[in-house]
């Protein structure tokens, strides 16, 4: 998909109509602006002044300053102590996206010219991901409400250097605009059938991709998933996407799996009438997979790494599971179904399986929207963090930190895998109340074969945002694919 904004680090811009923007460090004064003459820096410094402009990272401020004797609009872009190029570039796109203005000029005089190609790219970056409005069935939009901005151009900068760092950096926001793409859609569009149909042009980059239909799941014995989608008109799928750029055959993949329910009802089970269009979303965790592994193609990762994805629609018609329900698992476990609003973890409990049969990955990671519970412990703030391996946990909260998906490690243990135990079955799908996304990972941690490192991210309240932040507009906000793209990078490239 095309990217929003046209991103030229080559060319130039001679239209001095075009506002310049000029990114500005912690501890920015009107003296930085010597370039533009005294009295462009008296009227600067009033400005500054007024708005207690700083350089904080993502602040702005507007000035009209003479350059060359003629009047030039000009924007001040904070960047911080820590040059964060990305949020002061996301900052301009939500101020000028809307504004009329349909190119800005990113002025880097004074810097280096080496040093200041890589802040383009990650200016950029931030711009695009700021950048992205899905307004695809609005059809009364105001002139003023429909995007303007169309091209950044950058100056004074090594484009060499910039064009580098842009390959990688584009390939990661190709990838976090199609799970935002894929997570806006609503479930009248978005089905598990159309979800794959949306995947197939990922083979044009080299991903293999494998299709499990509904008579293939049945084969496979995969009846915990099976019972979540039979109340649906809609048929299930299992969507396998492979990217190897190890240049080996007989390599074990990292395995990402993710839970896709394109529409959770909750199911016999039912939710509350109040919220729950925003089921829609329920499907995140497969989004963020496929997003991921986009980036990771696009990017030419060296790294063998696959993506499965369980898809499934949860509805409450005279076919849907019952609580009280007993389903076996493909691993040939049974569950006895107490909650079908629990449906997540019966999905991911045979994909999980079906991919270390197949793959025998060394690595799982799952991501799913998986408790509302998890909503209550960490806000919208990370996502939870599970593993049974304290290594592997480390490595993601790394990849967190660094990539900006933040993530929290959560405990888990016997006292909780208790909790899950059934009368007439292997085990419940869930526990009491309390402890609520911690028995539903200790559920999945029984599908784990003992040799496999696992990790589980619960990123309910991470994939859908109900205001604007620094890098998206209120809605689907692609969490997850710079997380797991900086996972692969940091731990299995050379």
């Amino acid at each position: 998909m095309a990217l929003p904004l046209n991103i030229d680090f080559t060319t130039g811009n001679s239209d001095k109509k075009t506002p310049l923007v000029i990114p500005a460090k912690k501890g920015f004064t009107a003296a930085d602006l010597s370039r533009f003459g005294e009295e462009s820096q008296a009227l600067a410094a009033v400005a500054l002044e007024n708005a207690r402009f700083t350089g904080k990272a993502g602040s702005l401020v507007e000035l009209v300053l003479l350059e060359k004797g003629a009047p030039r609009q000009c924007v001040l872009a904070g960047i911080g102590a820590d040059a964060d190029y990305d949020k002061a570039g996301a900052a301009v796109a939500a101020r000028f996206l809307t504004s009329g203005i349909q190119a800005l000029e990113v002025d880097f005089t004074g810097f280096d010219a080496d040093k200041a190609g890589k802040a383009a790219a990650s200016f950029a970056f931030g711009a695009v991901l700021r950048g992205n409005s899905l307004n695809g069935y609005r059809t009364t939009l105001k002139e003023d409400e429909k995007p303007s901005l169309k091209t950044l151009y950058f100056s004074q900068i090594n484009s060499e250097t910039a064009e580098k760092k842009w390959k990688k950096l584009s390939a990661i926001a190709e990838g976090i605009l199609f799970t935002r793409m894929l997570v806006t859609e609503p479930g009248n569009k978005l089905y598990p059938e159309t979800f794959v149909e949306q995947c197939k042009s990922l083979t044009d980059l080299g991903i293999e991709i494998e299709i499990l239909d509904e008579k293939a799941l049945e084969q496979a014995g995969m009846g915990a998933l099976l019972g979540v989608a039979q109340g649906s008109a809609r048929a299930p799928r299992l969507l396998a996407l492979r990217w190897n750029g190890t240049g080996k055959a007989d390599s074990r993949p990292v395995a990402f799996v993710g839970k896709g329910v394109t529409f959770d009802s909750g199911g016999i089970s039912l939710k509350p009438g109040a919220g729950m269009e925003g089921m829609k979303w329920d499907m995140g965790g497969a989004g963020a997979v496929v997003g991921a592994m986009k980036a990771l193609a696009l990017r030419k990762a060296k790294a063998d790494v696959i993506g499965v994805c369980g898809l499934v629609e949860n509805m409450p018609d005279a076919n849907a599971q019952r609580p009280g329900d007993v389903v076996k698992t493909m691993s040939g476990q049974t569950v006895e179904v107490i909650n079908t609003d629990a449906e997540g973890r019966l999905v991911l409990c045979d994909v999980l399986t079906w991919v270390q049969q197949k793959y025998k990955p060394e690595v799982v990671v799952d991501l799913a929207t998986l408790t509302g519970a998890m909503i209550i412990t960490l806000g919208h703030e990370y996502g939870g963090l599970f593993s049974n391996c304290d290594k592997l946990a480390d490595n993601l909260l790394k990849a967190g930190q660094k990539s900006g998906d933040g993530l929290w490690h959560l405990p888990m243990g016997d006292a909780y895998d208790k909790l899950l135990e059934s009368h007439i079955a292997d085990m419940k799908n869930v526990g009491p109340r309390y402890g609520g996304s911690i028995t539903a990972a200790q559920f999945l941690k029984r599908f784990i074969e003992k040799d496999v490192r696992w990790a589980h991210l619960d990123i309910a309240g991470m994939v859908w945002a109900d205001k604007a932040a620094s890098f998206w507009d209120k809605g689907a906000t692609g969490f997850g694919v710079r997380l797991l793209n900086q996972f692969i990078s940091d731990n299995f490239e050379d």
